[in-house]
């Protein structure tokens, strides 16, 4: 689940669908699902990137992950350091920046939760997304025809008779 600020309905909506699922894939291994297809689309690591003191959305990949959108079509995996777990972090995140530049090593993911506290979590590596790319190769996938019935069987040649 992509978490939008700009639009509180979606996490309504998200929870109403977890709820509804609950019985489903359990949550890790979806989540794992979703990291792993992010982390086949993230290039090398990155020193930095540049950051406008906004982003579009951002959706934790684990414990020490999460992928955060500065524009609809950019995105970045970044892997964080202890005390964060993301897992429990259900309100907004900030990011602290030098001169409008995220930098790993030295900028950090600030968390705020009701139930975990403030947390500054410093960033350990950051890996840009060919997010556009992702998204074609989703929308081909499932624009590829499904076939609706089984191919004819082929019919298994003669055996030999003996005479």
């Amino acid at each position: 689940m992509r978490r939008n600020l700009r639009t509180p309905a979606v996490l309504s909506l998200a929870l109403v669908l977890c709820a509804a699922c609950a019985g489903g894939i359990p949550r890790h291994l979806g989540q794992q699902q979703t990291r792993d297809r992010y982390a086949a689309y993230a290039g090398p690591p990155i020193p930095s990137f540049t950051w406008l003191g906004r982003y579009d959305g951002w959706e934790a990949l684990g414990k020490d992950e999460l992928v955060i959108f500065t524009t609809p079509n950019d995105a970045y995996l970044l892997k964080i350091w202890p005390p964060c777990d993301m897992r429990f972090v259900f309100n907004g995140i900030g990011l602290s920046s030098t001169g409008r530049t995220v930098t790993a090593h030295l900028d950090s993911v600030i968390t705020n939760s009701p139930s975990t506290g403030r947390w500054r979590c410093p960033i350990d590596e950051i890996r840009k997304i060919d997010y556009q790319r992702m998204r074609a190769d989703l929308r081909a996938q499932t624009a590829a025809p499904v076939p609706t019935q089984a191919p004819p069987a082929v019919p298994a040649p003669p055996l030999p008779q003996a005479h």
